[in-house]
């Protein structure tokens, strides 16, 4: 399958790298998707990533499922309207979107929430809900096409829920 993953500066490293480490183990091609290619982010401890291919260049018709990382950098990737249309793309195409933490500000500004149950960090709680999901303070959830989590500690939990709804599709 083919992975993209969002980015931008601040991102949360561990909710950057862990899951797309464990998609990678499982043999799965990850594709980090930033307002530019080439360009080097920084996550909040300082650890770098690259931007392969930008937010405008990529179709949501080539990838298999989408990550959004934590952090602060959901606050900045919510602003991109190509990001927004890229969650949509993927939300109406049932592709799988896992997110944790902040990202779930990614996901409410696309509008794809109302009616889904999610988790997240408890300080965004009241945006999801208020963008109509209902949240659960669980390690993952599974709602449909969307694996949520709400923060490092249940990096573990996440990466299985991701890779057991890869071996789902793949089925």
């Amino acid at each position: 399958m083919l992975v993209a993953s969002l980015i931008h500066d601040d991102f949360e490293d561990l909710e950057f790298w862990y899951p797309a480490m464990r998609l990678q183990e499982a043999g799965h091609t990850i594709h980090v998707l930033g307002e530019r290619a080439g360009v080097t982010w920084h996550g909040k401890y300082g650890v770098p990533a690259e931007s392969t291919h930008s937010f405008e260049d990529a179709s949501p018709d080539a990838y298999d499922l989408l990550l959004v990382p934590g952090g602060w950098a959901p606050d900045k990737l919510r602003r991109y309207a190509s990001v927004l249309d890229l969650v949509r793309a993927f939300d109406r195409q049932g592709k799988i979107i896992g997110q944790i933490c902040h990202a779930g500000w990614v996901l409410a500004s696309a509008g794809i929430l109302r009616g889904r149950t999610v988790t997240s960090t408890p300080g965004i709680r009241d945006d999801l809900t208020n963008a109509g999901a209902t949240w659960v303070d669980k390690p993952v959830v599974v709602d449909r096409n969307l694996v949520s989590s709400r923060r490092p500690p249940d990096l573990p939990a996440y990466g299985a829920a991701l890779v057991q709804a890869i071996d789902r599709r793949e089925r």
